[in-house]
Order: structure tokens, then C-alpha cells, then sequence
């Protein structure tokens, strides 16, 4: 059991167990009532992660003039697509998660085949909110079968048979084109046990036609047509304003280390701001996501997730690599401030693991009344596979 986790507990312990509350609130974790959190906070559930396997997701968007719906669907449906993800276990454990983005199609691309990996599969949210915010639509030559083989070959794809790895492409012009042949780059992709999934964005019929269907086909993935510039429609919650209140709480349990550990926790808060300004509840879907350990992960920049993972961390760090208020401290001292984040952490997390409960609840109930009227994005095409294929995998949705 490392340091950190022994404090962790030491601070937990300390917690009283008072029972369950009905009225779920974020603990404060304001410096004044500190005193408070650590008397009356109950203990935190941690989430077991496994380390065995992974589930790995690229998203290759087609980025040419037409495409600008598509890409606005998935700025407000990548969180959701996360914590879909994070829903999955194996074996009883959470796989680690990890996304990757690709543009093709992009005459503004320096590549012959006009592709670009925008992104590595990576646990770097952060990373992939701030690039995907980034694109722009441009022209227009989109050469499928070429982005496939190389996010295929490229991307770091853990060779274990137990992880569950998925492509998404998602387009409208014929999936034929170029000179990669999309049905070799596709079946080679398969042999890694990589699994091709295929939205057309336009009439499912002309999807067909043009070969989409069969990409998914050969794949052994999901064929799915979706309207790329129909508007996100979200359900509103009365659960919604307390999870974004726990999100600032959140925030300020992050300890930025580094040469550029400042950068980093101002790019979490830019990409707050990215997903509020899609929608109020693509905020809140970003604050879930965020609670989840094995998809948000910033060990990167955050001392808490670093001393998390590696235990000698702390005893090493030097003066200068850290924030202002443990400039100076003991090693003692710095693990005790780090421990007592980590136990706040955990104890925000807890809040809006079970907020997000309800509010699942609440949006479902909502969904059958309303049928699939509202479920024709790029977002839910997604999220109906990930949960079909998963049960093919041997995962399971909690």
C-alpha cells in the first residue's frame, strides 16, 4: 500500500459514517471548512480499475466543408460518449479508457491522402476537448479506406485480447475513394481485432449505395446514418445545477506540478468553459466524466493523480516543480496537503457518481416517453454500439 494511499485512508477514517442523505450536496472543500469535510463526510467507494486491459476508442471525423454539423455534434456528445465508456466493466473491473482523434478529408491537411492524427489514444481529455474545438472545415477529399489503415497501424493499440478497441468513422461522401482499398485496410484492421463501426451522415439508403454499410460489415462493427446537422436535443434535470456545482469543487482539488503544471489547470477550466458554452447539460456530462478515474486521468500535471500512480513521486519532486503553497513544505508536508486532496476528491466523486445515478434515471424515464425521436446524433449511434459490442467483448454495463 503506497504513502499517499495509507494518509488517504488516515483522512478517510477519520470521516463519519452518519448513513445515507437525501438532499446530495458536493462537500465543500473550501480551506475553511476543511475541519467539517473531514469530520462529516462519509467514506468513498473507490472505483477498482483494471489494469489488464483497456478500452480504446478513435473517432475519424470528416472534416470538409460540409461537415461543420458533424463536427459541432461531437463537441457536444464526447462526453457522453466518456462516460458511456466508463459504464463498461470486465470481470467486474473498469477498464482503462483512452480516445484518439483523427481529421480526414481536409484540403488544408499537408498529407497526400489529407489525414491527420489530431490526437493519440490517450487519457488526456483535456487534450482531445481542446483539439476537437480546434478543427475547421475545408475543402473536400475523403479518402476512407486511407484513414482507416493508418489510424490502424499508427496508433499505440494495446495487444491484449481481452481489450476492446473500436474505430468510428463518420462522413458522407462515398466510402470507395482513394487509393487505399477500404475492405484490405479494414480486414487488416480486424486482425488486430480492431472493430470498424461506419456512420454516414445522410439517408441511410444512399449509406448503403455508397459502401458504408459494407465497411461496417467487413469490420465486424455497427452501420449507422445519422442527420450530421440536425441540433443536439438535451433533457434538462433537476439534478443538473448541483453536478455543475460540484465541478468547481472538483477543480479545486487539483494540484498542478511542473514546468507547465499551471498551463494544465488552465486548460481544464478553458475546457470547462468549451463544453458550458455547447450546453448546460454537455457541462454536466463533462463534470461526470471528469469523477471517472479511469478515463479522466491527469497524472501528466496534477500531483494528486501522480502520486497516485507512481508512490515515490513526492519523495523526489523538487522545490521549484511545485505551486506556491508547497514551496518550501516537507516532503511529510506535502503528502499530508496531497492526501487530504485526495480524500476530498474522492469524496466529491462519490457526490456525483450518485447524482449522475439519478439523473440517469430521470433522462431515461424521459426517453420513453418521448421513443427515438430525440436519439438521431452521432452521439447516440455511438453509444447504442459501444453497449451492443460490449456484450459481444464479455463486458458489462453497470
Amino acid at each position: 500500500m503506497t504513502t499517499l494511499k495509507i494518509l488517504a485512508m488516515t483522512v478517510v477514517t477519520a470521516f463519519s459514517s452518519s448513513g445515507s442523505f437525501s438532499d446530495i450536496r458536493c462537500s465543500n472543500s473550501n480551506t475553511s471548512g476543511r475541519e467539517a469535510f473531514i469530520q462529516n463526510a462519509s467514506v468513498a467507494q473507490r472505483m477498482v480499475t483494471s489494469k489488464d486491459n483497456k478500452i480504446q476508442v478513435a473517432l475519424l471525423l470528416d472534416t470538409s466543408n460540409s461537415m461543420d454539423g458533424l463536427i459541432d455534434q461531437t463537441k457536444s456528445r464526447l462526453w457522453n460518449i466518456v462516460n458511456t465508456l466508463t459504464t463498461l466493466k470486465y470481470n467486474g473491473q473498469a477498464p482503462q479508457v483512452e480516445i484518439a482523434l483523427y481529421e480526414y478529408g481536409n484540403d488544408g491537411i499537408r498529407d497526400e491522402n489529407y489525414i491527420r492524427q489530431v490526437t493519440p489514444l490517450t487519457q488526456d481529455l483535456d487534450l482531445v476537448s481542446e483539439k476537437l474545438f480546434a478543427l475547421r472545415t475545408n475543402g473536400g477529399s475523403e479518402y476512407c479506406g486511407a484513414v482507416i489503415r493508418d489510424a490502424s497501424m499508427n496508433l499505440n493499440w494495446d495487444s491484449n485480447e481481452k481489450s476492446m478497441k473500436l474505430i468510428y468513422i463518420a462522413g458522407n461522401e462515398p466510402f470507395d475513394q482513394g487509393k487505399v482499398n477500404y475492405k484490405e485496410a479494414i480486414s487488416k484492421a480486424k486482425s488486430k481485432n480492431i472493430y470498424t463501426n461506419t456512420i454516414f451522415c445522410g439517408n441511410r439508403e444512399e449509406g448503403t449505395q455508397t459502401f458504408w454499410q459494407n465497411g461496417a460489415v467487413i469490420g465486424g462493427g455497427k452501420y449507422f446514418n445519422i442527420d450530421s446537422n440536425r441540433k443536439v436535443i438535451y433533457i434538462e434535470t433537476p439534478y443538473d445545477v448541483k453536478i455543475s456545482e460540484c465541478n468547481t469543487k472538483l477543480n479545486d482539488t487539483y494540484i498542478y506540478y511542473g514546468s507547465h503544471g499551471s498551463e494544465y489547470k488552465l486548460k481544464q477550466v478553458t475546457q470547462d468553459r468549451n463544453a458550458e458554452v455547447q450546453s448546460a447539460s454537455n457541462y454536466v456530462e463533462r463534470t461526470v466524466a471528469k469523477s471517472k478515474k479511469n478515463a479522466y486521468k491527469n497524472d501528466h500535471w496534477d500531483l494528486v493523480d501522480k502520486a497516485e500512480s507512481d508512490a515515490g513521486f513526492i519523495a523526489t519532486v523538487k522545490d521549484d516543480a511545485l505551486p506556491a503553497e508547497l514551496k518550501g513544505k516537507s516532503k511529510e508536508e506535502i503528502k499530508k496537503a496531497v492526501a487530504v486532496k485526495s480524500a476530498e476528491r474522492e469524496k466529491i466523486q462519490k457526490d456525483i457518481e450518485e447524482l449522475s445515478r439519478k439523473r440517469q434515471e430521470y433522462i431515461d424515464t424521459e426517453m420513453k416517453k418521448r421513443g427515438n425521436a430525440d436519439s438521431d446524433d452521432l452521439g447516440k449511434a455511438i453509444e447504442r454500439s459501444i453497449l451492443e459490442q460490449a456484450k459481444t467483448n464479455g463486458y458489462t454495463s453497470k
